[in-house]
């Protein structure tokens, strides 16, 4: 399969892909309250992404509503510029997380932001994102249905920060 095939392959994975593939199991009490404690969470491979776990903590991307979703990116791998359909709130959780912005992937121009730190991502931008030195993980939320599209298929969907 070449480059543009996997590319197109990844994405259609991304945005089809069940949620219950990686959704964490929460189950409501009997007031409808759900709770993920630490270490109970339930991490699948990101589809087409070698190198990024994802869990989905809430909801389902790949239809209309809010969704909540972690990333847990090995350490030295980013994402590749890409855009999403929706606007995506981003909070890091653990670890140095590396942004870039722009359609250029140049990891040495990203900003690094610690625990705590919040980013928006708008609807259209280009930008690329992941660790360096560390295991990083994230928390996104959006308005699905979600949707993910490479800048420059041709140079896949991960990149190396080091």
């Amino acid at each position: 399969m070449n480059a543009p095939s996997r590319t197109l392959a990844f994405v259609a994975a991304l945005v089809l892909a069940p949620a219950s593939l990686t959704q964490a199991d929460l189950k409501p009490d009997a007031n409808g309250f759900l709770t993920l404690q630490a270490g109970e969470e339930v991490w699948g491979d990101y589809p087409g992404i070698a190198g990024i776990k994802r869990m989905v903590v809430y909801g389902d991307p790949s239809r209309p509503g809010v969704y909540v979703i972690r990333a847990k990116f090995a350490p030295g791998v980013m994402s590749m510029p890409h855009t999403h359909l929706e606007d995506r709130l981003v909070t890091v959780i653990r670890g140095t997380w590396w942004s870039g912005t722009g359609p250029d992937f140049t990891p040495d121009k990203t900003v690094g932001m610690k625990p705590g730190a919040f980013m928006l991502h708008p609807a259209g931008e280009a930008h690329f994102d992941g660790a360096k030195d560390e295991e990083v993980v994230v928390q996104l939320i959006g308005v699905g249905p979600s949707g993910t599209k490479f800048i420059h298929p041709e140079s896949g969907t991960v990149g190396k920060s080091n």
